[in-house]
């Protein structure tokens, strides 16, 4: 087909944002925006209500779209009065009723934890009771030639087992015991041999930085309903009045769970796993207990066969599967109840992420404990396989970084994260105002981290100078998310995983090293998000995201093992036979259990279906099946999401980091991206001012080629509409104009308030590096003055800023600009012109000074407008 370049367009209609789908019993989207929440630290009940109002008005003016309330204080190292002034006392229960009534009014959200911290906890249960979380304790003495032992009382389980060499047992000499008058007596052969005893008890946990309640309170059993239902019983009894049962089906948005951090000296239990177990599965657990005991998550026995893996895999599962019909469905029913969305963080154990996620309403991930991109790909394709809309992320806490984090550092982060799939940010967070103890700047949640070192990034708010131009980053999200929340995902590979995992640092290496370089995309799909009713193939394609193909390989977290379920295996031959390319990766000729070796037999039968000996024939495998990638580029760090609404293509573009520690640099290429309808076009969104503009073009039947040019960890944004916007191409008229010679005035922000300083530049230097401001923090204020005879455009193009800024021309405030790439379009008048560039700090040299004992160890930042600053005119 003939290819045209497309340079001038017409008018276009606005991209209508959607608000979050609401779910079955809940408000109608009152008041919920794609914008990104923070969430919010409390000093337990030990709030003003009129501060809290206060501060639901901060974040509204700021453009967030809610809060979420935590009652976490690591920083505090006093009483905090949990008996008159915890979680879920009348000083809370009312604070919490201030901050849903002022959400009302401004039409955000507040979503509120399930518990005092994290894990879920409650009030007013012993270690023994059958709702709190419980472990097993084992004992094991060597023996030879026999032994005869006494049994406690409480024991459930006495075992023998033959010790094969150091850490490895003898299966088949798994022998349970029986006591008789609290004793056993058993004779073996030769050999090293092993007593077991095993016995119930509670774990005791509390959750993280209490005490939160009078009396403590504990972690419940995440396993049992007496768990979840102790969870809804301290709702119903300490927080469920009246008027906040009322203000949340108006203001309330989720209700929240944090990642399943349960912790045991001994191995984590539950008193009903033995019996599910034999339910679930067909097989007694007693004679797999030596292999399955872990302390302190650290396996202590194998046996001398592959059995070990396969119990410890089931075990997890069946774990899951109480996870997920004990607690997460209860806990979804009873936030349905309230008009709230569940929201969980799904990891932190064993458990199948993949099926947590189709089940929920709002799955989380995090930017500080996931270890790379397919982290969060794995929770994305379970919530587009089972078509929700959110995955939401807890996004932007750095160990060591509070004070000094900038949200140059938050915006690569952001970058990179939403192009694995995220699309809401729950900032890390916003800390309310003051705390017993607290020195200035106030209270932080993590700073001093348990009274001493630096803590997690961050306290924002009001207290930190950057605020003052926080509008332009909240539409940044808002518009970013707004996008990525809008249609439904589209991706060109499932890779199959036999365990749902998270969290785990493990994806798809060949996607990572070679497809995502190219401009392939990727999700993950496993046994239960196979099972859902929109797991159909349609044209050749999988679910909605419209998956190409899928590739079958060995079990990545037991050294590529060629296993899968057997209703697992059923899907794939009938997605195969539906006309699903399929990639088959390694020599299954050993495939097990023995009902899965006919199964692969048919599969690889499907002209469908292609085997390759490695990842590296993948690329090869798809060429032959006729499957080609959506959006194609030379090799780089660029990464897409495609999302499709109707016959409107939505495109997020980043140049992104797959792992934190990946060095990128800018890239400047042509990218060729798929498009639904061959008679749209592309537009450029700015996430910075909502600014419409149409770019460049050539269309090639139904691909579109476009030229990106992105600084690292910056992103673009391109919806392909039918209504048409003209396209503004820049000519410069001149060579770049370095601009070196400002006034620069300071606001120092000091405990006892701020003062000014004053000076002369002619260069720009770091503040650090002027006695003058060397540890200063604040707001400093750069004017200069541009003489033009005829007036005119030009770009001013700020170059390195530490850390926000924002431009004024004449006074007149221009709109926000890149915090990556700062870039001012200034509309210069004859004669004189004066720019102010104000650019905001973070606290820490400041805080180096005043708080030294905690900061002190920290080095200077190097803030102001660095530069070079340059002009560039233009027609």
């Amino acid at each position: 087909m003939r290819r045209r370049t497309i340079l001038g367009l017409g008018a276009a209609a606005a991209l209508p944002w959607p608000a979050v789908p609401a779910v079955a019993g809940t408000k109608a989207g009152a008041g919920i925006t794609a914008g990104a929440k923070f969430r919010w630290w409390w000093p337990h009940g030990l709030v003003d209500p009129a501060e809290i109002a206060r501060e639901i008005d901060q974040i509204a003016d700021a453009g967030f779209a809610g809060a979420e309330i935590q009652d976490v204080h690591h920083s505090v190292r006093v009483d905090l009065d949990a008996a008159g002034h915890g979680w879920g006392t009348a000083p809370w229960r009312e604070a919490v009723e201030a901050a849903l009534r002022q959400a009302e009014r401004r039409g955000i959200t507040v979503d509120l934890a399930v518990g005092p911290s994290w894990p879920a906890a409650v009030p007013g249960i012993t270690p023994d009771d059958p709702a709190a979380a419980k472990e097993l304790v084992h004992t094991v003495t060597p023996f030879t030639g026999g032994i005869t032992a006494a049994v406690a009382p409480g024991v459930f389980a006495v075992q023998i087992a033959r010790l094969v060499s150091a850490g490895v047992l003898d299966p088949t000499s798994v022998r349970t015991l029986t006591p008789v008058d609290g004793q056993v007596e058993v004779t073996v052969a030769d050999g090293e041999w092993l007593l077991f005893t095993y016995r119930i008890q509670g774990s005791g946990q509390e959750p993280e930085g209490g005490p939160h309640t009078d009396p403590d309170a504990l972690v419940v059993d995440h396993f049992s309903a007496a768990g979840t239902a102790a969870i809804v019983d301290a709702w119903n009894r300490l927080i469920l009045t009246g008027p906040i049962r009322r203000l949340l089906r108006q203001a309330g948005g989720d209700l929240f769970e944090d990642s399943l951090e349960l912790e045991s000296d001994h191995t984590i239990w539950t008193p009903d796993l033995v019996a599910a177990f034999g339910r679930r599965t067909g097989t007694d657990l007693l004679p797999l207990l030596p292999v399955v005991i872990a302390p302190k998550g650290k396996y202590l026995y194998a046996f001398d066969s592959d059995t070990t893996n396969h119990a410890r895999d089931a075990v997890s599962q069946v774990l899951s599967d109480l996870y997920h019909e004990h607690h997460l469905l209860p806990l979804r029913d009873f936030a349905h109840s309230l008009g709230l969305r569940l929201r969980a963080q799904p990891y932190g154990l064993t458990t199948d992420a993949i099926r947590s996620a189709t089940l929920l309403d709002v799955a989380e991930g995090e930017s500080l404990g996931f270890k790379n991109l397919d982290d969060f790909r794995v929770l994305a394709s379970a919530r587009d396989m089972a078509g929700t809309t959110v995955l939401s992320c807890e996004a932007a806490a750095y160990a060591n970084g509070a004070y000094s984090t900038t949200w140059n550092k938050v915006l690569q982060t952001m970058g990179s994260v939403f192009a694995g799939g995220v699309n809401q940010a729950v900032l890390h967070g916003f800390a309310y105002r003051d705390a017993p103890g607290a020195e200035w700047p106030g209270f932080a949640a993590f700073s001093p981290y348990n009274g001493t070192g630096i803590g997690y990034a961050e306290a924002w708010g009001p207290r930190q100078p950057t605020w003052r131009h926080i509008r332009g980053i909240a539409g940044w999200f808002a518009r970013t998310q707004g996008l990525l929340q809008t249609g439904t995902a589209r991706a060109d590979l499932a890779f199959f995983r036999q365990k749902g995992w998270t969290a785990t640092g493990i994806g798809a290496p060949w996607a990572t090293n070679d497809g995502i370089p190219v401009g392939w995309t990727h999700g993950f799909v496993d046994e239960a998000s196979l099972a859902l009713p929109a797991a159909t193939v349609r044209g050749g394609r999988l679910g909605p995201p419209r998956y190409r193909a899928l590739i079958l390989d060995g079990d990545v977290f037991r050294s590529k093992d060629h296993t899968l379920g057997v209703r697992a295996a059923r899907r794939l031959v009938e997605f195969a036979r539906s006309g699903l390319p399929t990639i088959v990766v390694g020599d299954w000729s050993d495939a097990h259990p023995v009902d899965l070796k006919p199964l692969v037999a048919e599969l690889l039968a499907q002209p469908a279906v292609r085997v390759v000996a490695d990842q590296g024939g993948i690329p090869a495998a798809l060429e032959a099946l006729g499957v080609h990638r959506a959006v194609e580029y030379e090799r780089s760090s660029l990464m897409t999401v495609h999302r499709v609404d109707g016959d409107t293509d939505l495109y997020y573009l980043a140049n992104a980091r797959h792992a934190e520690n990946r060095v990128i640099t800018a890239i400047d290429q042509d990218v060729w991206l798929a498009t639904t309808s061959r008679t749209t076009v592309p537009v450029l969104l700015d996430a910075w001012t909502g600014e419409r503009r149409g770019i460049p073009f050539t269309r090639d039947g139904d691909r579109v080629r476009i030229r990106v040019a992105l600084q690292p960890g910056q992103s673009r944004l391109i919806v392909f509409q039918r209504a048409r916007i003209p396209v503004r191409i820049r000519t410069f008229t001149d060579p770049p104009m370095e601009l070196t010679d400002w006034d620069l005035s300071v606001e120092d922000w000091r405990p006892d308030g701020a003062t000014a300083h004053h000076l002369t530049l002619t260069g720009l230097v770091p503040w650090s590096a002027l006695p003058e401001l060397a540890d200063v923090s604040g707001v400093g204020t750069y004017r200069t003055t541009i003489d033009t005879a005829t007036g005119g455009r030009a770009l001013l193009s700020l170059g390195k800023v530490v850390d926000t800024c924002r431009v004024r021309l004449n006074g007149r405030l221009l709109p926000p600009v890149d915090v990556l790439e700062p870039v001012a379009d200034l509309a210069l008048r004859p004669g004189r012109n004066t720019v102010e560039v104000e650019v905001a700090t973070t606290l820490l040299n400041r805080l180096r000074i005043t708080g030294p004992s905690v900061f002190g160890i920290a080095a200077r930042q190097g803030y102001g407008l660095l530069g070079p600053v340059t002009l560039r005119w233009y027609r």
